[in-house]
């Protein structure tokens, strides 16, 4: 069995007297989807920034590709294979579709042709062609959250961190995005993806892992992590795994 492409051992990241992230552990498999999920406030997109190098953990490795990549900083993360997208999109409002791509283009491509070139070619894989020489600024936000996508597939990552790509999108522009993601990891890209929309990370994610207050409190198969009752308390609360065991008909754990 090959390597994971990542794998985090023992991070721990602390803000003063609060831990965040508290002696986390896990790998992502090259090209699987790995979904990140727990409660608000669980520690994730923390977790990521210590991934992405914008963090430095107070404790910890970070492995990526066979290579310690603790001590590295972002541009240098960034060089090595590894790109994120945020939570609050941020696009450069008055450049076009296709120059705030090239920007993340310019990574690999010096040239400005070669980057245009580059970002045309991200923007037909996630279906912001026919909006190319549009300001960014006047982007719907299903569409500012492509450009977000695209901004960070324009580096050409081995690994891609989305962190709530489908957030704020109504049912059907989610279900539009969903392709978009799967097509990237068929394109050799591993992703690890924090979500909320379950709907989302039972059909994509190969492998979840939940957090809660900072810590992993299930990994496995979507279907199995579902059903895990820590999984369940920690989303609806002390007792809800019983409750609903009761309206099923079940018999209580013992």
């Amino acid at each position: 069995m090959s390597p994971p492409l990542l794998s985090v051992r023992s991070i721990t990241m602390r803000f003063g007297g609060l831990t965040a992230v508290d002696a986390v552990s896990l790998d992502a498999e090259a090209d699987k989807i790995t979904g990140l999920i727990g409660p608000n406030g669980a520690g994730k997109t923390t977790l990521f920034a210590v991934i992405s190098g914008f963090e430095r953990p107070t404790s910890g490795a970070i492995h990526f590709a066979g290579r310690d990549i603790t001590a590295l900083r972002v541009h240098e993360r960034a060089n090595a294979g590894i790109a994120r997208t945020f939570q609050i999109v941020q696009p450069f409002a008055g450049l076009s579709v296709r120059d705030n791509i090239a920007v993340g283009a310019y990574l690999r491509h010096r040239k400005r042709d070669a980057a245009l070139a580059k970002a045309e070619a991200v923007a037909h894989a996630v279906g912001l062609a026919p909006q190319l020489d549009q300001p960014a600024g006047s982007l719907t936000v299903a569409s500012r959250k492509r450009l977000e996508l695209a901004r960070a597939l324009a580096t050409e990552p081995k690994l891609l961190l989305l962190d709530e790509v489908l957030a704020g999108l109504n049912p059907s522009e989610i279900r539009d995005m969903l392709p978009v993601v799967q097509s990237i990891r068929a394109g050799g890209v591993t992703v690890v993806m924090i979500e909320h929309v379950m709907q989302a990370v039972m059909s994509l994610c190969d492998v979840v892992v939940v957090l809660a207050q900072g810590r992993i409190i299930a990994s496995g198969a979507p279907a199995a992590v579902a059903r895990d009752s820590r999984v369940i308390e920690a989303y609806l609360g002390h007792g809800a795994s019983e409750r609903m065991r009761a309206q099923a008909g079940e018999a209580p754990h013992a």
